[in-house]
């Protein structure tokens, strides 16, 4: 069963299992649920969203129970990350899987969010989305973010690049396969935990957390456990380094001469223009273009 397209008038519930709400982030916040609330919808935090136990955030019980309590809740239709941070990989094993399986809605988050959604999607099918945190709604210079985000919730978009997105062919090719990825140093830490056959993996980086040098830790730590040679195509997103994320990439897998499609758009990760990507939905990738190719919500 799939989740359920939003419509005006539904509830969105906050969860925030990364790092704590901070004073300095409450404008953005505020401002990103004004956006929410004057397109029609009305927005509840989980009970403990707010709390910090552990001076560095909430415990990962606390956590795993507002993602439980957001999913049980009825009038709760889609789930949003209020933010990043670090170790939302912590609920893991708090979290209610079944639970989780039976009440499926929309789940969406970026960069540390990459974790707890990944592992949620791999484990029961729901319908799971790498795209805007809350904050980020209104923390960026353009609302791409916010617009992307309701077409693919609202309408089902089927696209992934808008028109005014630069692909750049990095490996000519044509592939399908289900979308599967995020932030590049947390799927590289999920090896282990996730299916990559014949998947089309996304990647982005942070550059300010991960110069080039680690970018390229990571990458080899997929190619020494036959990521590459597993998947179907690779879509890279942004990363504002010293090297490009494409130049990193041909260094760790040019001599395994893979056959299939490679391209590269700055229209997500950690940048003002984040696209709203469903992982464990099929989608094809061309040289030029990447588009979705199942449906992956319902009326």
């Amino acid at each position: 069963m799939l989740a359920k397209k939003l419509k005006k008038g539904d509830t969105i519930g906050l969860v925030s299992p990364s790092e704590e709400i901070k004073e300095e982030d409450l404008n953005d916040i505020n401002e990103s649920i004004k956006l929410l609330e004057d397109r029609g919808y009305k927005v509840i935090f989980a009970k403990n969203a707010h709390k910090n136990t552990t001076g560095y955030g909430m415990t990962a019980k606390e956590k795993a129970e507002d993602i439980h309590e957001m999913y049980e809740n009825p009038e709760v239709k889609a789930i949003l990350s209020v933010k990043g941070g670090y170790n939302s990989n912590s609920v893991y094993e708090y979290l209610d899987l079944d639970l989780i399986k039976r009440n499926n809605k929309i789940l969406c988050g970026y960069s540390d969010a990459t974790s707890y959604i990944n592992y949620i999607q791999s484990k029961t099918g729901n319908s799971c989305f790498i795209g805007p945190n809350l904050k980020s709604l209104n923390s960026w210079e353009t609302n791409y973010s916010f617009v992307e985000m309701l077409n693919h919730f609202e309408k089902e978009s089927k696209e992934l690049i808008t028109k005014d997105d630069e692909v750049i062919c990095i490996n000519k090719g044509n592939a399908r396969g289900k979308l599967i990825g995020g932030n590049l140093s947390l799927i590289s830490s999920m090896i282990e935990g996730l299916d990559f056959k014949n998947k089309i993996l996304f990647l982005e980086e942070l550059a300010f957390e991960s110069p080039p040098g680690m970018v390229s830790n990571y990458l080899y730590k997929m190619r020494q456990k036959g990521i590459f040679n597993q998947v179907s195509g690779i879509w890279l997103g942004n990363y504002e380094g010293e090297y490009s994320l494409e130049k990193i990439l041909l260094d760790t897998i040019e001599d395994l001469k893979l056959n299939i499609p490679i391209i590269k758009t700055n229209n997500f990760g950690h940048t003002d223009k984040k696209m709203t990507i469903p992982i464990g939905v099929e989608a094809e990738i061309t040289e030029d273009s990447i588009k979705i190719v199942e449906e992956y919500l319902e009326d």
